[in-house]
């Protein structure tokens, strides 16, 4: 549904977007990360058409976004990190305008399904400017879905948000998926955990990683890991299980716990099972353990020293 192709984005001596290549199927929700100044915001322009690329192309349901611009914007609905919005029109005159602006047919039937699926149609004659943040949000998303595109891109949907209110609009973005292909923006990592399929993750405006959370996590540390507790001396313990084919490292943790890590691909489990069950060891639980997505972040956009400063003095993305 989104197909980019070395998608470069040049200012002047700076590179905001270095050949940057990924694919979003139909009905996926695409979390896309990266650091201020990655180039996020760049690569969500260039993909609705706001910017044209200097290298590379995007298209979005087949359209070149550049070349087709007015056909793949029918198949687009896009929520900007600041929404303009209109504080002295209505919910319901805002949602017309932006539905007449996109020849939008049967715009009041339009209209009330957009609203009902963001939960607004009792805000439909109050005006903008004295709704709340977590309600203008709201009508951002209404405004972004009301000609039913194929694709959402949503820039930073729930920044400014108190907790509540990213509750309330993670749940609204998580009841659009299937219906919409989504490439979703955030600073809030737990939040693409809780409702992204996959994760890009671009830095210094190249992509640096792209899988999912629990993927990319084994990746990284090349292995998968496993949290350990058992009861009894343990003592014997670490170099019983060492001997299990698969087993790479056995860590203590604390009196009881261990963590294992085994080799990709293997699955060591039933071993280390039989070979807890069978040296008198009670065991009490044996469960995966993940490395967070925070961690992944910060490991896969570490800086150098030099570059670092070349990056804050970058205009953010």
């Amino acid at each position: 549904m989104i197909d980019v192709q070395e998608l470069t984005k040049i200012y002047g001596p700076r590179t905001a977007v270095d050949g940057l290549s990924f694919q979003v199927e139909k009905g996926e929700i695409v979390g896309f990360l990266g650091p201020n100044g990655a180039g996020k915001t760049t690569t969500m322009r260039m993909l609705t058409g706001y910017l044209p690329p200097s290298e590379g192309r995007a298209t979005v349901a087949g359209f070149d976004t550049f070349k087709q611009s007015l056909e793949a914007r029918r198949h687009i609905g896009y929520l900007p990190e600041t929404v303009p919005l209109y504080p002295e029109m209505t919910v319901a005159d805002y949602l017309d305008f932006m539905a007449a602006l996109r020849k939008v047919p049967k715009r009041s039937e339009a209209i009330q399904r957009a609203m009902e699926a963001i939960h607004i149609e009792d805000r439909a004659h109050q005006n903008i400017g004295k709704l709340s943040k977590g309600y203008r949000q709201r009508v951002g998303l209404a405004q972004a879905i009301v000609h039913d595109p194929d694709v959402l891109i949503l820039d930073e949907p729930t920044i400014g948000l108190d907790p509540r209110q990213i509750i309330e609009v993670r749940e609204l973005i998580k009841g659009l998926a299937g219906q919409h292909t989504i490439l979703l923006s955030t600073h809030i990592l737990p939040e693409v955990e809780q409702i992204c399929t996959r994760v890009l993750i671009i830095h210094r405006g190249k992509l640096v990683a792209e899988d999912t959370p629990k993927n990319l996590g084994a990746r990284l540390r090349g292995a998968e890991r496993l949290g350990l507790q058992v009861s009894g001396n343990g003592a014997r313990l670490v170099k019983a299980l060492s001997a299990v084919p698969g087993v790479q490292t056995v860590t203590p943790v604390s009196e009881g716990r261990y963590e294992i890590a085994i080799a990709p691909e293997q699955d060591a489990r039933a071993q280390i099972a039989a070979t807890v069950v069978k040296g008198g060891w009670g065991l009490l639980e044996m469960a995966p353990v993940g490395m967070s997505l925070e961690e992944i972040f910060l490991q896969l956009t570490k800086e150098e020293p030099a570059a670092a400063q070349e990056s804050n003095a970058e205009p953010a993305d």
